[in-house]
């Protein structure tokens, strides 16, 4: 087939560092690409990757020092995509929703993963208009406050097999990677790290407009647990899969429903489990008891702490190569994208 991906230009493809979109654009991109798929991959300049790259600015977004405001380019992006979309057998947009307007005046199979929370005061009349635009979830508790959309499916992110390895024999200590913002619940890991007597590393991205939260609420608490907490900073691939693959768990202590959250795949992907609060997706990708324990309070997540030796390694390796790796993603795509390449063309004129 010949298929499109256009990813956002916030971060190149795939990410140096943090980025969770633009990472599963490439863990997708290189699968369809290793199938035989005729792929072109609309990102930066500076992305890599074995499809056909259609570059449209230098580098991304959030790392041009220039950049001010970033609609501009994601408007250019939109045209440079639809000028001559005809050669594609279908365009999957990873974009949020920019592209709408778009795509209804399309005559050809599109399709778009929607990657983030949904709120319904946002996006209720938003999809209401829209009902037709074809569009998949990546978690069945993402798209519950939105049950009018046209939703092709639930496709599970994954990753390449070989990516991470599997650590048998961990260190002694837990590991937080994520932004550090009040939803992803830093405060939270390093209570829990106080409170287990554990050492708690911690690789965390702060975006612009999260540093006064950091500056006035994460400081104080990093100085005070002294160096029973260390502040890694941004973590690449390489770096993750020793910080990730050495804890003896991973922390996902979130105060949001989560769309999905992939360092919990990761994590599991290394071998080491995952202790996370019930909220959004979480309870879709992890199996209480196997791949880890999944609680409601601080007080629970310490006790899973203190039983987290019993969980088997092997067997959060032998979950992920069954459900999250890249492949069997790639492969639920293409469904989709077959089956919406057979219907009628979507669109007006």
């Amino acid at each position: 087939m010949r298929i499109a991906q256009v990813a956002p230009l916030l971060e190149r493809v795939p990410p140096e560092l943090y980025g969770g979109t633009e990472r599963v654009v490439s863990y997708l991109t290189e699968e369809l690409v290793r199938a035989g798929h005729d792929v072109t991959l609309f990102s930066t300049a500076d992305s890599k990757t074995g499809a056909r790259l259609a570059p449209v600015c230098p580098v991304a977004l959030f790392r041009d020092p220039d950049v001010r405001d970033t609609l501009p380019h994601q408007v250019r992006l939109m045209e440079l995509v639809f000028r001559d979309a005809s050669r594609f057998d279908v365009i999957h947009f990873h974009t949020d929703y920019l592209h709408f307007p778009l795509v209804r005046r399309h005559r050809g199979a599109t399709l778009t993963t929607l990657h983030g929370q949904l709120r319904p005061h946002d996006v209720g009349a938003l999809f209401d208009e829209y009902r037709e635009i074809p569009v998949v979830s990546i978690s069945d508790a993402q798209r519950r406050p939105v049950p009018v959309a046209n939703w092709q499916g639930t496709v599970y992110h994954g990753l390449p097999r070989d990516l991470f390895a599997f650590h048998e024999r961990p260190d002694d200590y837990l590991a937080f990677v994520g932004r550090m913002s009040p939803e992803k619940g830093v405060e939270r890991a390093i209570d829990i790290a106080r409170r287990s007597g554990k050492r708690l590393r911690i690789a965390g991205k702060i975006y612009p407009g999260e540093d006064e939260y950091y500056q006035r609420t994460l400081v104080p608490l990093l100085e005070s647990a002294g160096a029973a907490v260390e502040l890694v900073g941004e973590i690449g691939d390489a770096e993750k899969n020793e910080f990730l693959g050495q804890a003896s768990a991973v922390l996902f202590p979130i105060d949001w429903p989560e769309p999905f959250g992939l360092v919990m795949i990761e994590a599991l992907a290394c071998g080491t489990p995952v202790i996370a609060w019930r909220r959004g997706s979480v309870p879709e990708v992890l199996q209480d008891g196997l791949t880890g324990s999944i609680v409601e309070s601080v007080e629970e997540a310490v006790r899973a702490v203190d039983r987290i030796d019993t969980l088997d390694r092997r067997a959060c390796r032998r979950v992920f190569e069954e459900r999250f790796d890249a492949f069997r993603m790639a492969r639920d795509y293409v469904d989709l994208y077959q089956a919406l390449r057979d219907q009628a063309p979507v669109g007006r004129d």
